[in-house]
């Protein structure tokens, strides 16, 4: 008996919001180390009214059906602040979940392909969930270890099925794990306990003027990220909307600026690993989850953290510029420690970041993950 076709429709209304954002909890049914996110977390970033991101993009979100069953989403979308910048006629799929059925994968990303055409697109790269500043690519190696906060995690099968239906490697992202109760390289102390250059200073975040730290370190982000592949820089918007979402994790003392004559240059951002937290909550924080989240990040603590985003002014001194990467970390090390953290991700790195690459290995770091972006012309 011939099973019946897949039927894709585009998600209309609440309801189908619903089926979107959970399907993920059913398909992931005893994989022991896919961390059920928080469904309101899920539900804000994926609502126009909460994302500043929907300011800037148009968004279309796909349900996949097999008689009555649901087995599989995707989402395509068109950032029009990425095709003003970029000019390269290019969208992105994003939020993919299937069941393992090389057809089904075939027909959901069909139908953000036509979607894309309608809009003018002639390439296609993801998975982007949503933007390239939120969860970036597709997990193809590191499967036996849990994501980090703001981190994917895929079905192994999942890239392969992606390929079938016609998609090529754009770039791979990696994951870099560092145990922080070593100290640093004996090469690297040398370079960082110098004395400092006349004019640099370098210091934790100042919760009393958070917005304004949260600024310059958003400024000095977009200027030392400009050019790289697939950047788009975050807007007003969206640094508000980021400063409100981190500031109940966030630690002052794990986050640290470096400036130079009063003049931000470098920054780096560490997060606790909330994934730690809400491992066994199963995405819900009522009647007990805010509980136990709480408990978790401010009494027993949590062992591991990452570091999403770090960056240097561009156009520094050239002795200057080697050195700030390592002052900022061996800040957020030492303070990590002393806050009962062990281990701490430094991700996503772009494979051909050859600079940031050497600082993050320098520091005897294990690359652990890989993340791929796939592409196709339409």
């Amino acid at each position: 008996m011939t099973a019946p076709a897949f039927r894709i429709q585009p998600v209309t209304d609440a309801a189908g919001m619903e089926q979107f954002i959970r399907l993920p909890y059913r398909l992931h049914q005893g994989d022991p180390n896919w961390i059920p996110p928080l469904l309101l977390e899920r539900k804000e970033s994926l609502s126009p009214k909460l994302n500043p991101f929907f300011d800037h993009a148009d968004v279309r979100f796909f349900l996949a059906w097999q008689g009555d069953r649901l087995v599989g989403r995707v989402s395509a979308q068109v950032d029009r602040s990425a095709l003003e910048l970029h000019r390269n006629g290019t969208g992105n799929f994003g939020l993919l979940a299937a069941e393992n059925d090389p057809a089904l994968v075939r027909a959901l990303l069909g139908a953000a392909e036509e979607w894309l055409k309608g809009q003018g697109i002639s390439h296609i790269v993801g998975p982007f969930n949503l933007s390239i500043n939120e969860e970036t690519g597709m997990l193809v190696a590191g499967h036996d270890t849990p994501p980090m906060l703001m981190m994917g995690h895929d079905h192994a099968y999942l890239p392969g099925l992606v390929e079938q239906a016609g998609y090529v490697k754009a770039k791979d992202t990696f994951a870099y794990l560092y145990d922080i109760q070593k100290d640093m390289p004996r090469s690297v102390r040398a370079l960082i306990d110098r004395p400092l250059p006349a004019g640099l200073s370098v210091r934790m975040l100042d919760m009393k003027r958070y917005d304004a730290d949260l600024r310059a370190i958003t400024s000095v982000f977009n200027g030392a990220w400009a050019g790289n592949w697939g950047f788009v820089p975050l807007n007003e918007a969206e640094i508000a909307h980021m400063a409100k979402s981190l500031k109940p994790i966030i630690n002052p003392r794990l986050v640290w600026i470096a400036e130079l004559n009063g003049e931000p240059v470098a920054f780096g951002v560490c997060l606790p690993n909330l994934n730690e937290a809400i491992a066994d909550l199963g995405g819900k924080l009522l009647p007990f989850g805010w509980a136990k989240l709480l408990w978790r990040l401010k009494v027993t603590g949590v062992k591991t953290a990452r570091v999403p985003l770090m960056g240097v002014k561009r156009g520094l001194a050239t002795g200057l510029a080697p050195v700030l990467p390592f002052l900022i970390i061996d800040g957020m090390r030492r303070e990590a420690l002393k806050l009962g953290y062990r281990q701490i991700e430094l991700s996503w790195i772009l494979e051909d970041n050859m600079p940031m690459r050497r600082i993050i290995e320098a520091l005897g770091t294990s690359r652990y993950k890989t993340y791929r972006l796939f592409a196709k012309d339409l």
